[in-house]
């Protein structure tokens, strides 16, 4: 897909940062169309997490652009910087699931849930209960409401912080290796729920480490290593078939670490 597929949901376009003398992106160009699902794979310290932490503004690139349904949202190579409206923009149209949960612990389930739409998108109190009450529902939580984060198991945990993002109503949905805080018991459960959530048709960019979960999940698939995206494609045919050797080593070494 082209960078200006009129299909796409979310355009990136020369996506840069460093961190000191650290290169971590070099230039990032990538595009996920409405409906589809994007898994980020590659080693630790490529870019991946860098890649989405900027699609949500939690990390400033140094450079590059981004859009959502075809509207400008970003330019982080601007001269004047970033103006918070314009971030408080990117993170209305989208919203993070994150490796270690990062929920309130001093809030409950509810509570956690309801906090972005009431207290950031200031919609009616009432209407975010029910909303959150049928999303909790729908993952098997409404018993825990009431509970807070040190009473949950982290598949637990892990869930509430998927229903929380889905309460913003984002047109994208970002996954930071989702299931890696997990013990292994407990996996299979929060990947179920993404799956479902795929078949729903939202739009998502997921990175992970699970080869079985993208191919089953993916859309598309995308190698980063060093900063940069090496290769894409579609998940059932890259992950077994890679076309750059870099790409074979990496899966190699996954698939056989020892």
């Amino acid at each position: 897909m082209s960078p200006t597929d009129p299909s796409a949901l979310l355009t990136v376009r020369g996506l840069q940062k460093s961190f000191g003398s650290n290169h971590v992106l070099k230039s990032v160009d990538l595009t996920v169309a409405k409906g589809r699902v994007l898994a980020l794979i590659g080693p630790s310290g490529s870019g991946k997490t860098t890649v989405l932490r900027s699609l949500n503004g939690l990390e400033l690139a140094d450079g590059g652009t981004i859009e959502i349904a075809g509207e400008p949202l970003i330019d982080f190579g601007a001269a004047k910087g970033v103006p918070k409206r314009v971030l408080t923009a990117l993170r209305d149209r989208s919203a993070m699931v994150f490796q270690h949960y990062n929920l309130f612990p001093h809030k409950t389930v509810l509570e956690n849930v309801m906090e972005g739409p009431v207290i950031v998108q200031r919609r009616p109190r009432a209407e975010v209960e029910a909303e959150a009450m049928q999303l909790l529902t729908r993952v098997g939580l409404s018993d825990k409401r009431d509970s807070y984060p040190f009473e949950l198991s982290g598949g637990q945990q892990q869930r509430v912080g998927i229903v929380r993002a889905m309460a913003l109503k984002p047109d994208l949905l970002l996954f930071d290796e989702p299931t890696s805080a997990l013990d292994p018991e407990l996996v299979g459960d929060v990947l179920r729920l993404i799956k479902e959530l795929a078949s729903e048709g939202w739009t998502m960019v997921i990175v992970t480490h699970e080869l079985e979960f993208a191919r089953e999940v993916a859309s598309e698939v995308a190698f980063v290593d060093g900063g940069t995206i090496v290769e894409h494609g579609d998940p059932k045919e890259m992950l077994r078939n890679p076309k750059h050797e870099r790409t074979r080593q990496f899966l190699h070494r996954l698939l056989f670490p020892f």
